[in-house]
């Protein structure tokens, strides 16, 4: 099995992307190449036929790039289709629709959101959708202005909800896939608490309950999700960080297992994962207990197709640790492997 690395490049060593071959049955992980270098590929996403590979860029300067690449089937290597602007500055988020015929970016820096066609090459065509958010919250420091955070499909291919950190807002948009548009939903938005600062999000496997991780209050938020009329409603806002925390904190990052059982979310500054399991009935997680990384400031995780690895990515101390996942009790378990990786930001399983 094939993963891809997502690195900064910034004022480090990295080359971009890396390759890894990754054995399911051991959980094995070794660096096998880099592709040709883009600038800051710090999310990736997949295309549905796993035959193209998408990043965006956070270029240092002017608006942000976002990169289509073609897959090797054999060894799995990268090579360049092209590069297309976001129409934005700080690209940190990229996702592919569930057809397959659009790519989907969030722009940090610039607050916006962006939609790209995908041409039947896999190669990027210029932007044919872009929203400028506006508004801002009550973290003067971090929410100024709109920081768009991510955008994602959702589960029945019709909407994409964005989360934007700096207005505490979950927007949502109904998905024109065969013209590549993000049209706004009858119901555009949901705000959650102010100052939540709202950064990724999960689909239940059941596609009825999302969880959104909130990066400055540090806490997990489930909404019911109506995929009929593409709309959310808050169930339950629960802390990601133990009572007695008392050192600076940004949550990051957010998974469920594939049966939707067990929740996992990221802390920086912690550093460990927190662990819920869902309620059955409701979907409310319930905290279990907390799993150090193994390394400094866990921006990204992800969980291996066959639900028996947990791989975390620490960008501080370029490393990525992986865990063995106890399927029936959610529990974490240091298998003492870790991977020597400059600044790494995201783990796609391919």
């Amino acid at each position: 099995m094939h993963i891809y690395i997502g690195t900064y490049t910034r004022n480090t060593a990295s080359e971009g992307i890396y390759r890894c071959d990754f054995d399911p049955a051991t959980g094995e992980l070794g660096l096998t190449g880099a592709a040709p270098r883009v600038e800051n590929p710090s999310f990736l996403a997949l295309h549905p036929d796993g035959r193209t590979l998408y990043a965006c860029g956070e270029q240092t300067e002017g608006d942000g790039l976002a990169t289509a690449l073609r897959i090797d089937p054999g060894n799995g290597a990268l090579s360049l289709l092209n590069q297309a602007s976001t129409l934005g500055p700080g690209s940190c988020h990229v996702s592919v629709d569930q057809s397959g015929r659009m790519v989907m970016v969030a722009n940090y820096n610039g607050g916006s959101l962006a939609a790209l066609p995908i041409l039947d090459t896999g190669a990027l065509g210029p932007a044919s959708a872009f929203h400028q958010l506006a508004g801002s919250g009550p973290n003067a420091q971090r929410q100024d202005r709109p920081h768009a955070h991510s955008i994602w499909p959702d589960p029945s291919g019709r909407w994409a909800l964005a989360c934007d950190l700096g207005t505490d807002r979950v927007l949502i948009y109904e998905l024109d896939a065969a013209n590549a548009q993000l049209l706004p939903a009858r119901s555009p938005q949901v705000r959650v608490e102010a100052g939540s600062g709202p950064r990724h999000l999960a689909f239940h496997p059941n596609g009825r309950w999302v969880y959104l991780i909130n990066e400055l209050r540090s806490a997990v938020t489930l909404f019911d999700w109506h995929a009929d009329r593409g709309l959310l409603a808050e169930v339950a806002h629960v802390p990601a960080l133990p009572d007695d925390f008392a050192g600076p904190n940004g949550a990051a990052d957010i998974h469920l297992t594939a049966e939707g059982r067990f929740l996992y979310a990221s802390n920086r500054g912690q550093d460990a994962l927190a662990i819920f399991a869902i309620d059955e009935h409701s979907g409310v997680p319930r905290l279990l207990g907390y799993q150090p990384t193994g390394g400094q400031h866990p921006r990204n995780f992800g969980i291996d197709p066959t639900g028996r690895w947990l791989l975390a990515a620490n960008m501080h101390s370029d490393n990525i640790v992986t865990f063995r996942l106890d399927a029936a009790t959610g529990s974490l378990t240091p298998t003492g492997a870790v991977l020597a990786v400059p600044s790494p930001t995201c783990i796609l399983f391919a």
